[in-house]
């Protein structure tokens, strides 16, 4: 498959002229017949989250599987990970939203001549396939054989502030402890690919067509615990104030503007729950054919931002069998 192009922000190997042997033709079945698939993320000081996204995965696809990029972290969380860890010297060279989609794409592309897909999933962003049918992302991988590129259904999981404590990163389970989330058509990410194709826009898009999958679901967790929120926040607030980090997204925003969305949504969630006012948990087919957008040789997810689409209703309730599986 060839690539139609890269813009010209964009640092990086030439394009490839064709796809690897991961694609799709050149797919082999691994010694227990389902796919090989990999995930990658870049992560710098995550906390605690980390942690608990890597034994994630290492159920979900395999201890060998899980690939962390450690973007010059100082707080300790890419510290003896029970995964690969490459580290980065610290990213000054080119400017850094280009240069964290152009390693993770290269990244991808050299792991698709080992593995037949991979992920790319941000370090407190949790994938899962339908568990009533699929028993794990390697599973759903099988079943979506000729597939080129997934998204996923993107939900933002809400810390109902004053009703929940804080999250517990050493439980078994984090979703355990939330109960409800906002579906945001904005992280409906193209997040799954078995081809050589190049994310873009801070990864919401793909230089390749795609659609969400109604089977594969996204947890995001950066509004799922006020304390971290705000530890997040103001990190990523001084990164594109004082080094000028991704400056045209929410990184820019004070932490209290984003500290004040998620308290508004958990506030219209109680009251959405007392009034009988939850949205379904599933959208529907209508609604999912008009998030992806195409523009140029981008297809990307589109919507409200997240702190906008934060305080909208409508809610959701997180099914249990969901919450059993992160």
């Amino acid at each position: 498959m060839k690539w139609r192009g890269r813009r010209e922000t964009e640092p990086g190997p030439a394009p490839a002229t064709a796809a690897p042997p991961g694609s799709p033709a050149g797919a082999r079945a691994s010694s227990d017949g389902l796919p090989r698939v990999a995930v990658i993320t870049m992560s710098r000081d995550s906390g605690p989250v980390l942690r608990h996204w890597v034994e994630h995965y290492r159920r979900q696809l395999g201890p060998d599987d899980v690939f962390v990029i450690d973007d010059h972290s100082v707080d300790g969380s890419t510290d003896d990970l029970p995964c690969t860890v490459l580290r980065l010297p610290y990213l000054d060279k080119y400017p850094f939203e280009p240069s964290r989609m152009g390693i993770l794409s290269g990244l991808a592309t050299s792991l698709l001549f080992a593995y037949d897909a991979v992920l790319l999933a941000d370090a407190d962003e949790f994938v899962v396939a339908d568990p009533a049918q699929h028993a794990t992302l390697r599973h759903f991988a099988a079943a979506r054989a000729g597939t080129e590129v997934a998204g996923v259904l993107g939900y933002n999981v809400i810390h109902r502030i004053g009703v929940e404590p804080a999250l517990d990163f050493d439980a078994p389970s984090l979703l355990r402890q939330r109960a409800f989330a906002r579906f945001t058509p904005l992280m409906c990410k193209p997040a799954l690919k078995w081809v050589d194709a190049p994310w873009g826009h801070a990864s919401h898009g793909i230089r390749h067509p795609f659609a969400p999958d109604p089977e594969l679901f996204m947890f995001h967790l950066k509004f799922a615990d006020l304390g971290q929120l705000e530890l997040l926040a103001e990190h990523r607030h001084q990164a594109a104030v004082g080094e000028g980090r991704a400056v045209k997204s929410s990184w820019s925003r004070p932490t209290d503007e984003i500290v004040e969305a998620l308290r508004t949504a958990a506030a219209q969630v109680e009251q959405a729950e007392a009034q009988g006012e939850l949205g379904r948990f599933r959208p529907g087919p209508k609604k999912l054919a008009a998030i992806v957008q195409n523009e140029g040789d981008l297809w990307r997810a589109t919507g409200a931002g997240q702190h906008h689409a934060l305080v909208r209703p409508p809610y959701v309730r997180i099914p249990d069998e969901f919450r059993d599986a992160i």
